[in-house]
């Protein structure tokens, strides 16, 4: 299945913060976790972490988490709009030198929808869940669904 992912962090090249995966099925649930950020930089202190919107667990919980959110898919497929964000979810998988979560397969895409503003269509801007909200619905959208 198809999964709409969204993360945010901690300015250019920063550490994660939050993570979203929005299934393309419909009714489906998502998945949203976010971490602690103790060193916030001004812009992600004034724009993102307002509207967290959840309680930070730490980075092997939500490691963990994502593994078992995606662990009964036989093909998941991670579609992005922003490099950053499949390299932050790519490393979400990595626990510790040499180890990894337990998932058979993961794929990524990078897409670059012409139009697409997460800033302009999510409902809670800088939210990694709204904002993968608004990149499925642009992508169902304009695939015709």
């Amino acid at each position: 299945m198809r999964y709409f992912l969204d993360v945010e962090f901690n300015g250019f090249g920063g550490d994660l913060i939050s993570l979203a995966l929005v299934p393309e099925e419909e009714g489906a649930a998502p998945f949203y976790e976010a971490l602690a950020c103790d060193q916030p930089t001004p812009w992600v202190a004034e724009h993102v972490l307002p509207v967290l919107n959840t309680i930070a667990i730490p980075r092997a919980v939500m490691a963990a988490r994502f593994a078992d959110y995606l662990g009964d898919d036989e093909d998941p497929l991670l579609i992005a709009d922003w490099p950053e964000d499949i390299a932050q979810a790519a490393m979400l998988i990595v626990v510790a030198p040499g180890r990894r979560v337990s998932l058979d397969r993961i794929a990524f895409r990078m897409i670059d929808p012409i139009g697409f503003d997460a800033a302009a269509l999510s409902k809670m801007p800088h939210n990694a869940y709204h904002d993968a909200v608004a990149l499925r619905a642009f992508i169902l959208e304009h695939e015709g669904r």
